[in-house]
């Protein structure tokens, strides 16, 4: 099947995928010894890429299934119920290559890359991040020059998931001027690891904490493109990177719906068959609480996956959507961590396991609060963004203003008490950062209600915990918090000079 894509429909394919990796992780391959392992075995990896899941995001004139964003979610959906890693590795290809190549490459660098994922399974990944400027890109000192057809790139990424592994890149550089200096904007080249010139070594690896199968390290950049490897905007450099980004984040649901879905059934399954003191487990007042907390999570990512499918097209340019984008990365992903800590309270001292689903969840979701956005600068982000229009309508109540916002116009009447109050000028960004999260819910849960005919049961368990989150963090808001560290902290704080 090696350069063949299977000619059914994509619900036919999604189905066998899901039972291809179900067989590959659960019966032919010992995947809690390979969990434990750096990188996937090149014939676990082989046998999983058999399915050619990377041409969903593969235009169809180029032999792929046409981008379409509902395919794209599945795939990464199906990945994430056996393995996150497996899903992130996907999402990487996907989101930060395939994608903006298909939407912004020339015709002959498309033609040559596709070929090489259809038929050779490559996988490619982007370079944006830098030691020294983490989410702050626009400051990257990676930089190039055009010497007659080509581009000289030079500088240092760190952080790239599939370091070292990846057979073409997306590095991100900014053009040198005739005195040396950076331009403000960032163009993105593609460069080829098989042509030696283009070559990007990892010359350090890093000892990541979770997501064992993806390598991280760091990549010393010197290379030498043709012009044709360069992406062509169809405004500026930075027009195009929050395009990608804010694409990119609306496809976090896809990688957070398999995960915690897995992490509901295993839970459900779990606490039905645990007896304590002659009662399953699931009897007991405060496991209904915890298990309707992920299944919560597992409502707000089914909207969030609707959503996207309606918004995230190639075709689309959602460089100036930042709200809605930051919401589903910053909400998914704190969810997606939520349901790890809580499935592994439920399944007890095994889960306390690397090699046990509920502890690989907890480190191997965590760093997704972390990359592509710090979540509590996206939740800032929301909230100076809501509040910016909010000074331009001249209205200061937050559910007058959000009772009219497109996103949020069905959703705020149902947590009115909680959101009725007045944005003050002058809110420090630790309050920023809790209206944040007070907005991102608000919008999500109106993702969840323009689903017709889901779950009504569902659907008001989601209610009930998006009201107490409002409620609760309405409360942090009045409360006025204004605590400081202190740097010197060691004056009259050892307790034993205290007791006698």
């Amino acid at each position: 099947m090696n350069g063949v894509i299977e000619n059914i429909d994509f619900e036919n394919y999604i189905s066998s995928f899901r039972k291809h990796l179900y067989h590959l992780f659960r019966e032919e391959f010992d995947y809690s010894a390979i969990s434990l392992k750096r990188d996937f075995p090149a014939e676990f990896l082989a046998e999983i890429m058999k399915k050619k899941p990377l041409a969903v995001a593969i235009p169809k004139l180029h032999g792929g299934r046409g981008v379409a964003v509902k395919d794209c979610l599945g795939v990464l959906s199906a990945a994430s119920y056996e393995s996150l890693a497996l899903s992130l590795m996907f999402g990487i290809n996907i989101a930060l290559f395939l994608e903006p190549v298909a939407k912004y490459g020339n015709y002959s660098v498309q033609e040559r890359v596709f070929k090489e994922f259809i038929e050779n399974n490559a996988m490619g990944g982007l370079m944006i991040t830098e030691k020294a400027y983490g989410s702050d890109a626009l400051n990257m000192k990676t930089g190039y020059e055009q010497i007659g057809n080509s581009y000289k790139i030079k500088g240092e990424k760190h952080w790239q998931g599939l370091s070292g592994a990846a057979d073409f890149w997306l590095v991100t550089a900014r053009k040198f001027t005739p005195t040396g200096e950076l331009t403000r904007d960032i163009d993105f080249f593609v460069t080829d690891n098989s042509n030696p010139e283009q070559h990007i070594p990892m010359v350090e690896r890093y000892n990541n904490l979770g997501l064992y199968a993806i390598p991280y390290g760091i990549n010393q950049i010197d290379v030498v493109v043709p012009e044709d490897q360069k992406l062509t905007p169809e405004s500026t450099g930075i027009k195009l990177m929050l395009d990608m980004l804010h694409r990119s984040r609306l496809q976090f649901p896809g990688m957070g719906l398999g995960f915690i879905k897995r992490l509901l059934d295993e839970s459900l399954q779990h606490c039905q068959n645990r007896i304590v003191s002659g009662s399953p487990l699931i009897n007991i007042d405060s496991v209904k609480y915890q298990i309707s907390r992920i299944q919560a999570a597992f409502a707000i990512c089914s909207g969030m996956c609707a959503y996207s499918v309606a918004t995230s097209g190639i075709e689309n340019d959602l460089s100036g959507l930042s709200i809605e984008a930051n919401t589903l990365k910053a909400l998914i992903t704190d969810l997606m961590q939520e349901s790890a800590q809580i499935s592994l309270q439920l399944a007890g001292a095994n889960g306390y396991r690397l090699d046990h689903i509920a502890g690989r969840s907890v480190v191997d979701s965590r760093p997704f609060q972390i990359f592509e956005g710090s979540n509590e600068m996206l939740y800032a982000q929301i909230a100076e963004g809501i509040s910016k229009m909010m000074r331009k309508a001249k209205e200061a109540n937050l559910y007058e203003f959000l009772k009219n916002y497109p996103t949020a116009n069905l959703s705020a009447a149902y947590f009115k008490e909680q959101l009725n109050f007045n944005l003050e000028a002058g809110i420090n960004q630790r309050d920023m950062v809790t209206i944040g999260r007070m907005i991102a819910r608000v919008i999500s849960f109106q993702f969840v209600i323009q689903m017709e005919g889901f779950n009504a049961e569902l659907v008001e368990i989601t209610r009930q915990h998006i009201l107490m989150d409002l409620t609760m963090f309405h409360g942090q808001y009045i409360s006025k918090n204004s605590a400081n560290p202190l740097v010197e902290y060691g004056l009259n704080s050892d307790w034993m000079n205290f007791v006698s």
